[in-house]
Formats: C-alpha cells, structure tokens, sequence
C-alpha cells in the first residue's frame, strides 16, 4: 500500500491511497482524500479486505499518515505489517511502479479539478490497467486474463478502442466491411 500526491488546479494537494495485490499486480482499493489520517486508512483497509480475506503480511512505508492505529487495525485482521526501510521506494516496487504508471500514462495529462474528478479519472485507469494494458512481468498480460484473438482474416484491420476518455486505447482485429 501507498499514497500518490496529485495536486488541483487552484495548487490543492490531492491523495490517492492505493492497495495492490502482488500477484497479478490487481489494484484492490484505492480512495482519495485531502485528509489522509490513520482512522481514513483503517476505514480503506476494511473496505478492501472485507470478512476474512486479508492477506498475510503488507509492505507499507515509514509515513506518519499511518500512525499507530494502521499496524494495529492489520494486526486485529491477522496482517503482519512489513515496514520498508526509510526512503527506501524500491522495497515496495509494485506499488511504487503503479503510482509511476498513473502519473505517466493519466495525471500527467490531465487537469485535475476536485476530488470526485480525480477519483472518477482514476477509476477509469485502474478498470484499463486491470482489463487491457500489458504488463511484462504478467508475459505482456493483464491483470485479468485476457484472450488474444489472431487475425482474422486477411482483409482485418486494427480497430482502435478508446479508454480513460481517449487517453488510452485498446486495440483489436475488426472484419472489413
């Protein structure tokens, strides 16, 4: 887990907390706020391990925003918190390479006005990091398994399909008409 500033057009400071799964690189909650707090942080943790589903250990960093209360809400949920190195960003490179991606491929070209954008925005990268876009260290998959349909004729052109509003695309054989 780990927060991303974003700062507004009128120089607000935005956060986006993000838990991602290591295996398949799945982005399971991310939120945004411009309060991060420890009561916040435990709040996002239960929304993404909800029942018994909390893994067995978390990487997370040496923040303040964690406080006391963070470790201690993931040792109730039988979480061993794993607590990196200060200043150490590549003892959590997952998550660190994820907040690269969405500042490179999405907040470095947009415009962000308020939360609920930022949020709405960022929803739609994380559905198109999940579904579409190919990460090596999957074999150039996605997070969700995805098929890859040959060509299907000799006559196919490549169709591009947008995401995150034309930032991103999809790109997919279509029979000529």
């Amino acid at each position: 887990m780990d927060f991303f500033t974003v700062p507004t057009v009128t120089f607000r400071i935005l956060w986006v907390f993000v838990v991602l799964h290591h295996e398949r690189r799945r982005i399971l909650q991310f939120a945004v706020t411009d309060h991060p707090e420890a009561p916040w942080v435990v709040q996002q943790l239960r929304e993404a391990f909800p029942l018994d589903t909390a893994p067995r250990y978390a990487i997370l960093d040496r923040d303040g925003k964690y406080g006391h209360g963070v470790p201690s809400a993931l040792q109730r949920m039988g979480v061993k918190a794993v607590r990196t190195a200060p200043r150490s960003p590549w003892q959590n490179p997952y998550v660190e390479r994820f907040g690269g991606t969405l500042r490179r491929e999405l907040l470095d070209k947009i415009i962000v006005f308020n939360p609920t954008q930022l949020h709405r925005v960022v929803s739609q990268f994380v559905t198109y990091y999940h579904e579409d876009r190919g990460h090596l260290g999957l074999d150039k998959d996605a997070p969700e398994p995805r098929v890859v349909t040959p060509q299907l004729s000799p006559c196919a052109r490549v169709v591009a399909l947008p995401r995150v509003g034309g930032l991103q695309h999809r790109y997919e054989w279509q029979e000529a008409a």
